[in-house]
């Protein structure tokens, strides 16, 4: 019995010990770059595992230094990720040290929110674009706006919330000088404030209407697309300073015999990315049935699209091609299984839509799809299609083989 009874008191005594000698002052987080190209991307480890190793409480701050001992900017996500900010060379490591502690200020470079001031537009930006999609208040007055919205910038800095504010609050002042017969002043005042001009920072001179947009999905009845029309909830999952995260689900629709089938979508949007995630699922769906996602081709140039096996690609020409002399580059990439990429054209043009680039995936009941969408513009970091093939491929090559990070 004595025996058994110091046996138990030494394993216990161990189990108590064991965790405390696990507990470091700092952990390593190795950063590996398999590729022979340099990547600068965000690098995920499960945070779960920080707090084990560092012996804090879930929700404590930690400070994350690079190499050089300089604080970097990080962020826990909403499904329990630390995300890190990593540059990599060719072939190469980067290693970033972790430490309990109160991290400096950081800055968002990621960010987005619900606009109820503008019939309840959800609009995004990181430092390279800007997108919104349309909600029930828009429904409401009839306007047929279904797919994803682009909004153009050439800074890394923050735009939206000036846009949308320097937009709404003059917007009442242009009309009471229309009412007074001021057009001329009224067209000055319009053309100093509207976001639809680029003041040196960018605008929105991209076409959306009853179409998909830049990558939003569809499903497929007929041969035709049944698109959906504006969210009906939403929730902000995440929201900087390294990514956006926002899940929209829309109202119930009939599709091949199924009734009240419901779209749901998780949109999320990193630091330094020309893309967006986007996961896609269908609930109340119970048979196989294709989906479709891709982007609208304007009748100004149905030309400038690239379709490769796993993207389509487009020059899309702009609101005012003649006027603007700028192109806007969407694109919507596969990097899972899709089983064709075609045009799909309208019989004839509706408002300047001539139909749709887009890839095809077999899409079954209960699954989530995942891929990405994005956009670029000829003024800021992509000059021309031949770029923009060219980040698509790197990107599509960079999903395929993401960096490897390990916490030591």
């Amino acid at each position: 019995m004595r025996k058994t009874s110091k046996s138990v008191l030494f394993l216990a005594l161990g189990m108590m010990l064991a965790p405390v000698s696990a507990i470091a002052d700092n952990v390593t987080i190795t950063v590996t770059n398999a590729d022979g190209v340099q990547r600068q991307e965000l690098a995920e480890v499960p945070v779960s595992d920080v707090y084990a190793k560092l012996g804090i409480a879930k929700g404590e701050p930690f400070i994350v230094k690079n190499a050089l001992g300089q604080q970097v900017a990080y962020q826990v996500t909403y499904d329990g990720k630390l995300l890190i900010d990593a540059s990599v060379r060719p072939g190469g490591t980067a290693d970033f040290t972790i430490a309990p502690g109160t991290p400096k200020p950081m800055k968002t470079v990621v960010c987005g929110r619900q606009y109820p001031e503008r019939v309840d537009d959800i609009a995004w930006e990181n430092d390279r674009t800007a997108y919104r999609v349309y909600g029930p208040a828009l429904q409401r007055t009839g306007e047929r706006a279904f797919g994803i919205d682009v909004w153009v910038k050439n800074t890394p800095d923050l735009e939206v919330e000036k846009r949308y504010d320097t937009e709404l609050s003059n917007h009442p002042k242009i009309e009471e000088l229309k009412k007074a017969g001021k057009t001329a002043e009224a067209l000055e005042m319009e053309q100093a404030t509207t976001y639809h001009y680029d003041h040196g920072y960018g605008l929105d001179c991209y076409k959306v209407g009853p179409t998909l947009g830049c990558g939003a999905p569809a499903l497929m009845q007929a041969g035709e697309m049944v698109m959906p029309y504006c969210y009906k909830t939403y929730k902000i999952l995440d929201n900087g300073p390294l990514r956006f995260t926002v899940q929209l689900d829309y109202n119930p629709f009939d599709i091949a015999g199924d009734k009240n089938v419901v779209e749901h979508r998780i949109i999320s949007c990193d630091k330094g990315s020309n893309f967006n995630k986007m996961t896609v699922w269908y609930e109340g769906l119970t048979k196989p049935c294709d989906m479709a996602a891709g982007v609208v081709l304007h009748s100004e140039d149905t030309k400038s699209v690239v379709y490769g096996k796993d993207y389509v690609l487009y020059a899309d020409p702009t609101d005012n091609p003649t006027k603007q002399n700028f192109q806007i580059y969407v694109g919507v990439l596969f990097p899972g299984d899709v089983k064709e990429v075609k045009e799909m054209m309208y019989a004839a043009p509706e408002n300047g839509n001539a139909g749709h680039g887009v890839g095809i995936v077999a899409y079954k009941p209960g699954e989530k799809y995942t891929y990405y969408f994005g956009s670029a513009w000829s003024k800021n970091d992509v000059r021309t299609l031949n770029e923009w093939k060219l980040r698509a491929e790197e990107t599509l090559n960079a999903l395929r083989s993401p960096l490897k990070a390990v916490i030591k």
